[in-house]
């Protein structure tokens, strides 16, 4: 049984990523619905928060359903850190989160996310004042190094466990490689092999099959698996990769009713959260993976980002629904 702290997720759980613009609770429903064991928020700014700007609050909410659930902080000063963990504890997550792998630009160039990366010293004043400021398990996003001549993931390990993180989620690039080239596990594994590390390691990058799924677990040993992007508009992976797990065999895939059916949910979650307007947005994004290899899907597509209003949403999906009934996708 993996845990963290008294948290019990299963003998090998599946974590559903912290995306930016992606993972917020419309979109932790679905995944939630079909088979995630651990979710956490967005990442939330810490200076946002301490400012109580209006998104970073908003990231913030979580539902009962979903637990169990983490916030998601990043920051570049120790002191707001700090104060914004006893903010984000008064909304009762299950646990805290610290962002140290976010590569993009706005975040790594302020000094927060990767960057501390190059700063272990710092990174370990955070996270020490982080785990002091609450009284919830504290867990840890990383990357493997700033580059390839400052993969320093092992030492950056023990550093964390040693000031008492409770979890440590490893994703296999550095910095530099930003999302780009493959994953390397090899160094998750030597961190997993240490016998010095007693909390759980969590792998991250590039899995998106239930064969990956397995043969990474078994090559490199980690205590469960995070997905982000093989997840957007797929949330059926989940489930996927468990059963696949469990009996060596593949569930049938989803119909084009299950996808509707998903999609579907997705969009009355996030108008119910966000009201119709902001809802329907937001969703835009999503439709094209929800369904992504559907043959002359473009003129739906266009359809669906271009519709303002929920009837007329529904309208397009019962229309692919007919079109697509039976198809292989």
């Amino acid at each position: 049984m993996v845990k963290i702290g008294t948290i019990e997720l299963g003998e090998f759980p599946l974590l559903l990523a912290p995306m930016e613009d992606v993972s917020d609770p419309p979109f932790r429903a679905v995944c939630k619905a079909n088979g995630a064991d651990l979710m956490y928020t967005e990442f939330i700014s810490s200076e946002g928060l301490i400012r109580d700007a209006a998104k970073s609050v908003q990231k913030l909410d979580i539902f009962e359903y979903e637990r169990p659930i983490g916030i998601q902080l990043f920051g570049s000063d120790i002191e707001t850190m700090r104060s914004c963990t006893e903010i984000a504890g008064r909304v009762n997550p299950d646990l805290i989160d610290i962002n140290y792998g976010c590569p993009v630009k706005n975040v790594a160039c302020r000094g927060a996310g990767a960057a501390l990366l190059q700063d272990i010293p710092k990174m370990v004043q955070m996270t020490e004042a982080v785990v002091k400021a609450t009284h919830l398990p504290v867990t840890v996003k990383t990357r493997l190094g700033w580059d390839d001549n400052t993969k320093n993931i092992e030492d950056v390990a023990e550093r964390l466990q040693d000031i008492g993180i409770q979890a440590l989620t490893i994703h296999g690039r550095t910095r530099a490689q930003m999302y780009k080239g493959e994953a390397d596990w090899t160094l998750i594994a030597k961190v997993r092999e240490n016998p010095r590390i007693k909390i759980p390691i969590f792998g991250n990058g590039d899995i998106d099959s239930p064969e990956k799924a397995l043969a990474y677990r078994n090559r490199y040993g980690v205590d469960g698996i995070m997905i982000g992007r093989a997840s957007i508009g797929y949330p059926w992976i989940f489930n996927e990769i468990k059963h696949y797990l469990k009996t060596g065999e593949h569930l049938p895939a989803p119909t084009i009713s299950d996808r509707v059916e998903v999609c579907r949910n997705h969009l009355d979650f996030s108008i119910r959260w966000k009201g119709e307007k902001v809802g329907i947005f937001e969703m835009r994004r999503h439709y094209a993976n929800y369904f992504k290899g559907l043959e002359n899907f473009k003129p739906y597509r266009a359809e669906l980002v271009q519709a303002d209003t929920y009837a007329d949403l529904n309208e397009i999906l019962n229309r692919i629904t007919e079109q697509y009934e039976g198809a292989l996708v």
